[in-house]
């Protein structure tokens, strides 16, 4: 290891240089060996190439990308980008090389273009990577080819420096190097990388050997065409094989045989948060903001941070100062000086920032390190850049529209009745039955047949791989949608799921796939004779038939088949009901619900609101229904008005006599005012339903009252606090007697005789406030 030593014992301002026959100084190619996404990296590959001035610049990269590298010069190119490569006969099978402002392949890219050098990408063609098994390459192997454990080269450099933390000593060494000899970074990592491939074999990924033998036929190529006159960025792992005297045979033979698949490959937007996550396609950038920032930084890169850093928390409305944020700079120094560092590196930086700026607080700083530290940016890529059809007419429509994609989260309120926001409105339904979730409703003034929707947008990079993927149905996002939504009619496995595809039509306005919808949802409705099945589907009916009406969608089909469900349920549920275990009643409880706010939506529901309120009564009155039906078939026809509280009352004593046992009058209790339904208040306000649920717990036997005990807490467990508050205040009291609080004979305890209209009027100016409106007199 003395090369690694020697690479690194000098420290970040006067790294040694000894490296034999890989020195770009010398004869030969110049061999940059980078770390990617490294911004010393970047500002040293843009030196040596401006020093050097070669004739052509070789880039690790996909091999196809040299048609698409005269696009990165064109103005409308905006960093962070990356080149996506995916399988024409399955586009989710799909491979990204991500290109940051400071990322070393981007600057050599620009660099070429600004100054008419020839770019050649040398890395494995992209057909050969998406034809392997794992088309990313995972770089979580821990085994190389050969057998050995796999090493992480800068953690062993910065080991063998006597660093514990490897990031620390990278910074140390090249990111905050000061502005020596820009070549000596090079020659030092190819010595050290060649050192460490010496004592540990190949070390690397199982793949890189064939990548290597790739990369040095294009590097023989193209020094046929340019002599000597030839740079190559690449990982620095890469150097010593790439300085390594092989023949052409036997690099050939590393590739013959390798499987290969059609592919297309194109320019993509990328984002900072994407480059900082370490899976999937991410680059494992922790800090993609800040790297950005030493990169484009002319100087003084700590005191430009404090300020964009105070720039936000000012945003933000937290009080930060000038001298706060001269404080903030004087710490930061102090603490690089104290911990034996050239510069001030993240770690002081946000040292300082916690301290000083935000209080030592962690809640402004979780701001700074999401909006900062790692960033909103979202890259571009010019129209010109190949893609496929359907990408092309949702850029089209993004357009018009007015449908900006933004890397950070955004909430987009839709009103429906505007002709603008309902085209968005089915775009974002259309894209979501693609498969591209650029969009997903989200909780806000958004209700069950109401004009108004609320959409949370982001744009995230492998949405690119979506949409090619959606691409197999057609060319316009239209078209495919309504391609997919009838293939998923023919192939839906149960009711719900095509009742759910039909309401999606609606929503995404695709009348033309609407008659092969209807056609499979009457089939598969006349042929399922599952109560909870039709039970299941209904509400995605109404809902559908609702929002046609909003949308203006001819509904006529659906309300047919939605009311020959209806019909159906109201026959089949009381049987199904009848005789059911714990499990299937807990279910067809909440099917109940379902189907009773779905009969509510249905339009000219009159007749089948009828017809709903005997099915209930029967449910009601069936002895051999489990208590939980009956409960809450109970308490829907009290809310509805169809029974009174006269009516209520018997049925609650009947469920809670004697003869029944506790655990299935526990179940009918919470049938009846049970969850949300806002039984709780039910029971303060009708003191005769609660004293009977009070009298029929004191006669629960000893024996049985554990058993009943886990259903009573999960019923009134589910009230709010003061519900709760105010039921144990009126248990303790008692019944109210004597004084005016004395009930009339045959009067409701706890209320008069009749209305109070003195006590009732005091109310109103309170109301008239709370509404805004004048009191009439």
């Amino acid at each position: 290891m003395t090369a690694v030593a020697t690479a690194t014992a000098e420290g970040p301002g006067r790294t040694a240089a000894t490296g034999p026959g890989t020195a770009p100084r010398r004869a030969g190619p110049l061999l940059l060996g980078v770390r990617h996404h490294g911004p010393g990296s970047a500002r040293g590959v843009r030196a040596v190439l401006e020093a050097r001035r070669p004739a052509a610049v070789l880039i690790e990269g996909p091999a196809e990308a040299d048609a698409l590298a005269a696009l990165a010069g064109e103005e409308d190119m905006r960093p962070p980008v990356a080149l996506l490569a995916h399988a024409v006969d399955d586009p989710g099978r799909a491979a990204f090389w991500p290109m940051a402002e400071f990322s070393p392949e981007w600057v050599a890219l620009r660099w070429a273009l600004d100054r008419g050098a020839a770019v050649r990408f040398v890395d494995l063609p992209a057909a050969h990577t998406l034809a392997a098994a794992d088309p990313t390459w995972d770089d979580g192997e821990d085994e190389v080819a050969g057998g050995g454990p796999r090493i992480d080269p800068v953690a062993e450099l910065a080991a063998a420096a006597g660093y514990e933390d490897a990031e620390r000593w990278w910074e140390d060494v090249v990111e905050l190097r000061g502005d020596g000899d820009p070549a000596a970074p090079f020659e030092a990592l190819a010595e050290a990388m060649g050192a460490l491939r010496e004592a540990y074999g190949h070390g690397g990924h199982p793949r890189d050997l064939v990548r290597e033998a790739h990369m040095r036929l294009r590097l023989r190529d193209a020094r046929k065409e340019f002599g000597d006159d030839v740079a190559v960025v690449c990982g620095a792992w890469h150097v010593p094989a790439l300085a390594r005297k092989t023949t052409v045979a036997a690099d050939r033979a590393l590739l013959k045989g390798l499987p290969k698949v059609r592919t297309e490959t194109t320019w993509v937007p990328w984002t900072h948060r994407r480059l900082a996550r370490r899976s999937g396609y991410g680059a494992g950038i922790e800090a993609p903001g800040w790297y950005g920032h030493l990169f484009t930084a002319p100087d003084r890169p700590v005191e430009r941070w404090m300020t964009k850093v105070a720039g936000l928390l000012r945003a933000e409305d937290h009080p930060v100062s000038p001298a706060h944020v001269i404080e903030a700079v004087r710490l930061a120094e102090t603490l690089a000086a104290l911990r034996g560092r050239p510069l001030p590196g993240l770690d002081e930086t946000t040292d300082a920032v916690r301290a000083v700026l935000c209080d030592g607080s962690d809640v402004p700083l979780d701001l700074v390190r999401d909006r900062l530290v790692v960033g909103d940016v979202l890259g571009r890529v010019p129209d010109t850049a190949p893609a496929v059809p359907l990408e092309r007419d949702l850029a089209r429509r993004r357009r018009t529209l007015r449908l900006k994609p933004e890397a950070q989260e955004r909430t987009l309120e839709l009103d429906l009745r505007k002709e603008t926001d309902g085209e968005r409105s089915r775009l974002l339904h259309r894209l979501r039955l693609l498969g591209v979730g650029w969009g997903e409703p989200a909780p806000g003034r958004t209700g069950t047949g109401t004009f108004r929707e609320t959409w949370r947008l982001r744009w995230e990079p492998e949405l690119h791989v979506r949409v090619a993927e959606a691409g197999v149905w057609g060319t316009t996002v239209e078209a495919a949608a309504t391609a997919k939504a009838e293939a998923g009619a023919r192939g839906a496995a149960t009711l719900t799921d095509i009742t759910a595809l039909a309401e999606h039509c609606l929503l995404a306005g695709l009348a033309d796939a609407l008659p092969v919808v209807m056609r499979a949802l009457a089939d598969r409705a006349a042929l399922d004779t599952d109560v909870a099945h039709l039970a299941q589907a209904l509400p995605a009916l109404a809902r559908a038939l609702r929002y046609g009406d909003v949308r203006g969608t001819g509904t006529e089909a659906l309300a047919d088949v939605a009311a020959g469900l209806a019909e159906r349920i109201c026959v089949g549920l009381p049987p199904a009901c009848a005789g059911a275990g714990a499990d299937a009643a807990a279910a067809l409880r909440e099917r109940i619900d379902d189907v009773h706010q779905a009969l509510g939506l249905l339009p000219e529901a009159a007749g089948l609101a009828d017809r709903w309120a005997d099915v209930l009564r029967r449910i009601a009155d069936h002895d051999r229904v489990p208590g939980l039906l009956r409960g809450r078939a109970a308490r829907i026809l009290l809310d509805d008005g169809r029974i009174s509280d006269d009516e209520a009352a018997p049925l609650m004593s009947r469920a809670l006599s004697p003869g029944t046992t506790p655990p299935d009058a526990a179940a009918w209790i919470e049938g009846f005012v049970g969850g949300a339904s806002g039984g709780g208040l039910l029971l303060v306000h009708d003191e005769r339903l609660l004293a009977l649920v009070d009298s029929w717990l004191a006669s629960v036997p000893a024996a049985a009252f554990t058993d009943v005990l886990p259903l009573l807490r999960r019923t009134f467990s589910a009230y709010e606090p003061a519900v709760r508050r105010t039921l144990g205040e009126l248990v303790a009291r008692g019944p109210r007697s004597g004084g005016q609080d004395r009930p009339a004979p045959g009067a409701t305890p706890g209320f008069a005789a009749g209305l109070d209209r003195e006590r009732a009027d005091g109310v109103l100016p309170l109301l008239h406030l709370i509404l805004g409106t004048e009191a009439r007199v």
